[in-house]
């Protein structure tokens, strides 16, 4: 390596009245381009990038060799960051990132004594083994090959007489300069012109030309594949980061050493949502402390190495000044969605298209194109945003059908990943399943997994009979989700009992929704008290059922059902002070749940399809802490069933008759059979905690390995 012993450097000069570096936030990256921001494997590149989108604080300049007609074919690269300033023609000129035109003001200086190419080429035209670069565009410099037996002291001294400097790189290429033009001097002049104070710039580089941005007081990293020559000619001092690691992933090291950007994560969760929701007043949480967004919030209040990527609504107005004050102390991520996004997402595609499905009733699909591109599109900036964050060979664990088409494009471009993700639903028949207009698009997205998960066998057996037309499937698990039964039983234990009513409680409690068949069982109660009249004014059925998110129609029609159906079915029986459904249709505290759980003598779920319901479980340990003796009657469509089934009354939801007569077969059940039936839900409950279920899950995806043929871990 050499560079040009006669060329004048350039100092640093004060900074002017109101560009001082005032310790701020803005950092400063100033890299090569060829073997250095253009170096390493794509995945290295794709990890930079994405981390420099992640810290928009940090300013990217390009110093490179290369002229700007060459810089616009980098600038098409999507792994490569957009710059703010371009520092081209080894120092001959500054470019404006912007719009790509030169900064005269900075350039001419650095060009002074110039003596235009032709001169030099004509000077220079008398030694052998310069090789003009014919094509490569060039402005304010000439460059040639070179061999390095070329390189003697009768051409140096030919570029001195001329008032020129040089450079010589890679064994190869010889740049005669102007006397102050190198990349050193360039950055220099910038930095000044900027008000960047040194300490906040870090220069990166790998080759001779690279060698005059050392030494000015910035930061430095020698990426791992540099030219040997610079690496004994830059001092320790000077470039203190010289990873092994080569170009982009060498510059992502010394970023992530010098605290500028957090490393990468070894495991990315990925949910729709986050544990908090940004309102008109402010961040709001979420109150049960059981479900996936409370139970992800408690695997991440441990030690766990991970960031949770979530979307939130929230309008760019608001982003700037909110996102990062949301004060949970959780390593999210957040995937901002405007209004309008998040209502073609998931109000329609999700809500109206897909939910339906999945809930087995295919004639209530709604199928919009206009949706779909945006289901489409959020998936695909889900995914981008997940990878952004993902160190290398990752684990990321994805929830729900609202990310189906994530795995297929993080297998495209980021495959070093393993996917996994876990189905909090019920999976539908594969007929049903082929019913999605976009069935093709989505099997070959959920063909990308190494891992899906789900509450049963069932939910299971028929995800891999919908995927029969891929090569390879996922391995798949099945890992039924419980409560936080301490929280649940603590909480239960320190409620006051309050008066209990004469006659009997059914309760019900369960989001605003079709499938959890609330006008059936409305229906079944007026049938009840038709049929026995001994439980006029006995019996209370309260239906805690709060409503979807605003911006929310798919439920619209049930709703305006179920409220006239109890308005009639009230309005028929009512008697005195008594009326025999009590509506709640609002968001109520899980202590007034549990209040609710204590108070009931039936809890009633008749899902007609459900993934699993933990509204169970809760009930079940609520009533086990304090010695009570309700019965639980359970939808045979649930997820639990198949754990709870030895201990509950199963119902058929889809027979009004099997719901009367299983609900009266609860009421009419013995004391000791009551007991004797909740001490069995309390055993099969048992202690199997969510962040347990959440260690298991993450270790399956972590070793699963997709199969062939059955999809089943070897």
């Amino acid at each position: 390596m050499a560079t040009g012993e006669g060329s004048k450097s350039v100092e640093p000069e004060a900074c002017s009245p109101g560009k001082r570096y005032r310790g701020g936030s803005e950092k400063i990256l100033v890299t090569d381009l060829d073997g250095t921001l253009l170096g390493g494997t794509a995945t290295d590149r794709l990890r930079l990038r994405n981390a420099l989108t992640r810290h928009p604080e940090v300013t990217v300049v390009f110093a490179t060799g290369r002229g700007i007609e060459s810089i616009r074919t980098v600038l098409r690269d999507p792994l490569v960051p957009q710059p703010r300033w371009i520092i081209a023609d080894v120092g001959a000129s500054i470019i404006d990132g912007a719009d790509l035109t030169p900064v005269a003001a900075l350039q001419t200086p650095l060009r002074a004594g110039w003596p235009g190419a032709d001169r030099v080429r004509a000077a220079l035209r008398r030694f052998p083994g310069l090789t003009y670069q014919h094509g490569v565009p060039q402005d304010g410099r000439c460059s040639f090959h070179l061999p390095p037996a070329g390189l003697t002291p009768d051409l140096l001294d030919a570029v001195h007489a001329l008032g020129c400097s040089w450079q010589y790189s890679a064994d190869t290429y010889f740049d005669v300069l102007p006397a102050r033009a190198n990349k050193g001097n360039a950055l220099v002049v910038l930095a000044t012109q900027q008000g960047w104070s040194m300490d906040a710039v870090l220069v990166a580089g790998d080759s001779a030309n690279d060698r005059s941005m050392f030494g000015r007081g910035a930061n430095g990293v020698i990426v791992g594949n540099a030219e040997r020559g610079l690496l004994s000619a830059v001092p320790a001092a000077d470039a203190a980061y010289r990873p092994d690691l080569p170009g982009a992933a060498g510059i992502l090291a010394a970023l992530q050493d010098l605290g500028w950007i957090e490393p990468d994560y070894p495991l990315v969760v990925g949910y729709h949502r986050a544990p908090i929701a940004w309102t008109p007043d402010g961040w709001r949480g979420t109150a049960s402390p059981n479900g996936i967004l409370p139970t992800l919030h408690r695997v991440f209040t441990g030690d766990l190495r991970a960031v949770w990527a979530a979307g939130v609504v929230i309008e760019p107005n608001h982003r700037a000044a909110h996102l990062g004050d949301h004060g949970t102390g959780l390593p999210l991520a957040f995937l901002p969605l405007t209004s309008a996004e998040w209502s073609g997402y998931f109000h329609r595609a999700c809500k109206e298209a897909l939910w339906p499905v999945l809930m087995s009733q295919p004639h209530r699909a709604r199928f919009d194109p206009a949706a779909w591109a945006d289901y489409r599109a959020v998936n695909r900036r889900f995914a981008d945003h997940i990878s952004m964050h993902a160190a290398p060979g990752a684990t990321v664990w994805l929830h729900d059908y609202n990310l189906w088409l994530v795995p297929g494009r993080l297998r495209e471009t980021r495959p070093d990943l393993r996917l996994g993700l876990f189905h909090h639903t019920p999976f539908p028949e594969p007929s049903v399943f082929a019913a999605l207009p976009h069935a093709a698009e989505l099997r070959g997205s959920l063909g990308a997994l190494d891992w899906a998960g789900f509450h049963s066998e069932v939910f299971a057996e028929r995800f891999l009979r919908s995927l029969t037309d891929r090569a390879r499937r996922p391995v798949v698990g099945v890992h039924p989700l419980g409560i936080d039964r301490a929280a649940t039983e603590q909480l239960a234990r320190g409620r006051p009992l309050g008066r209990k009513h004469a006659g009997h409680v059914v309760l019900s409690v369960e989001r605003l929704d079709y499938i959890k068949a609330p006008v059936q069982k409305v229906d079944a109660i007026a049938e009840l008290l038709a049929h026995h009249p001994e439980l006029r004014g006995a019996l209370r059925f309260r239906l805690v059922c709060p409503p979807p998110e605003p911006g929310l129609t798919a439920y619209d029609a049930t709703r305006q059902l179920l409220e006239r159906r109890i308005d009639e079915v009230n309005r028929a029986w009512a008697s005195g002070g008594w009326q025999p459904v009590e509506y709640f249709p609002e968001f109520l505290s899980f202590p007034e749940v549990v209040d609710h759980y204590l108070a009931a003598d039936v809890f009633w779920v008749t899902s007609l399809q459900d993934g699993m319901n933990l509204t169970a479980k809760e009930f079940i340990a609520a009533q086990a802490a304090v010695g009570g003796r309700g019965v639980l009657v359970l939808s045979r469509h649930t997820g639990a069933a198949t754990q709870l089934a030895a201990g509950a009354l199963l119902t058929e939801p889809n027979s009004p008759s099997d719901l009367v007569g299983t609900l009266l077969r609860a009421l009419d059940l013995p004391t000791a059979q009551r007991k004797e039936r909740l001490t069995c839900l309390s055993e099969l409950l048992g202690q199997h905690n969510p962040v347990e279920w959440a260690a298991e899950i993450i270790a399956a995806i972590q070793h699963a390995r997709r199969t062939a043929s059955t999809g089943r871990a070897a």
